[in-house]
């Protein structure tokens, strides 16, 4: 996570995740009361498309609040995709009108690789929503 805390309401149930690439965006929709996510299709995407394409996804499974994988270098510094990731999230938030949690994705895609993802896009996404969700009281 983030470091801090995250505070996110009880009525929040239902959460679309993603792990925002520059050419690829992993996706998963999850509970809470589950504590499990599934992986989506994976958005192929650039710019103004992806966006449209997230909005799209959205719509199609209208969930209470998003969360956005942030990438960090191992040792916790920023890089270019940290502000790429934050600029999506910030985004997301200005067009869906909906709350966004930002997450720390380090080693998201290595770990959906490692446990053998057809599509290491959306088993990243479905990892960073299962340890939001875990992370919740």
């Amino acid at each position: 996570m983030m470091g801090q805390p995250i505070d996110v309401p009880d009525h929040f149930q239902t959460f679309l995740a993603f792990d925002f690439g520059l050419k690829r965006t992993g996706v998963a929709v999850g509970n809470r009361l589950l504590r499990t996510a599934t992986g989506q299709a994976t958005i192929r995407a650039e710019g103004d498309a992806r966006l449209a394409a997230a909005e799209q996804r959205v719509r199609d499974w209208q969930p209470d609040a998003l969360v956005v994988g942030v990438p960090f270098h191992p040792d916790g510094a920023s890089h270019d995709n940290t502000a790429r990731a934050r600029k999506f999230a910030r985004q997301l938030r200005s067009r869906l009108k909906l709350p966004v949690f930002e997450v720390d994705e380090r080693y998201s895609t290595a770990e959906a690789l490692g446990a053998g993802a057809a599509d290491p896009d959306a088993g990243a996404a479905q990892i960073i929503l299962e340890q939001f969700l875990r992370s919740l009281p």
